[in-house]
């Protein structure tokens, strides 16, 4: 398991390395998950189960993905009546073979990469 730390910022300070392992720990206990990844909005890695380098490929193009899928969420509100105020709360993507769930947090992106065959779905 790969460790990475992410520059601290000023305006949101992560969980800490335990919360982090205890939340790894108890998503990784699932059937099918393969990997677990905790970066920031800026796709630097905090903590993730994959090697470096595919860590740093799977921030790099799942962070933007969500920053892509934000935009169009807020792009939809501007041609709502409501207050506008609805954001990007949760990202499903399912191939043939995997599903990647993104959740977006404050500060925070959790990913999990689980084999849906493995799951017995």
């Amino acid at each position: 398991m790969s460790t990475q730390t992410a520059e601290s910022s000023t305006l949101y300070n992560p969980p800490n390395a335990v919360e982090m392992e205890e939340t790894i720990a108890r998503i990784r206990s699932h059937k099918g998950v393969e990997c677990v990844i905790i970066m920031d909005r800026r796709g630097a890695v905090i903590q993730s189960t994959l090697n470096d380098e595919q860590s740093s490929a799977h921030a790099t193009a799942l962070s933007d993905l969500t920053a892509r899928a934000s935009h169009i969420i807020g792009m939809m509100n501007q041609n709502d009546s409501d207050d506008g105020d609805d954001e990007l709360t949760f990202l499903r993507i399912r191939s043939k073979q995997r599903e990647v769930m993104i959740s977006p947090e404050k500060g925070f992106i959790l990913v999990v990469i689980q084999n849906h065959h493995l799951m017995g779905s």
